[in-house]
């Protein structure tokens, strides 16, 4: 019995450490190119915003072209967008897409699923702070999601939310 305890304390004590390094770490600084696999960067210009055909020509709908980088799941991140609000209150949001420039999703078409994060953020982050571009941390998942406005290729669980002009100095 006493193996057991011992067992079950090293376990948690191991988690607790895991846990907390992981609480306790930097996050990574992320860019909206750094969430396209290399290969793929040449349908994307330099700001990670993607080459759109202005011809008239191009459809209407999103390109599902694009892949996601698996290395970046389960890492801690910050990253900067606009909000485009799912769900809240006029007061809080507690759901939102976190879109590379202004008016993505929204003006057709909207951005391929890997430039585009589904953000949960439990907390609710206040609606004041979300007109303009900010930052965004928290723990990154390749996940895709199919939502009426877009479908994603990433979703983060946010922890926290900063002005972009606080950061950038």
């Amino acid at each position: 019995m006493r193996k057991r305890y011992i067992t079950l304390g090293l376990i948690w004590l191991l988690s607790a450490i895991s846990f907390g390094a992981w609480a306790n770490s930097d996050p990574v600084t992320l860019d909206w190119l750094d969430l396209i696999p290399q290969s793929e960067r040449a349908q994307f210009d330099q700001q990670g915003m993607p080459l759109l055909d202005h011809s008239g020509n191009a459809q209407a709908n999103q390109s599902k072209i694009g892949h996601v980088r698996p290395e970046l799941n389960g890492k801690l991140v910050k990253i900067p967008g606009f909000v485009i609000p799912l769900e809240g209150d006029e007061n809080k949001i507690t759901e939102f897409l976190l879109v590379p420039y202004f008016g993505a999703c929204i003006h057709v078409p909207p951005p391929p699923p890997n430039q585009i994060i589904y953000v949960r953020f439990p907390e609710g982050a206040p609606v004041q702070e979300l007109w303009d571009v900010i930052y965004v941390t928290g723990k990154l998942k390749t996940e895709t999601m199919s939502l009426d406005l877009a479908e994603t290729a990433y979703s983060l669980e946010g922890m926290a939310i900063s002005a972009y002009e606080d950061e950038e100095g």
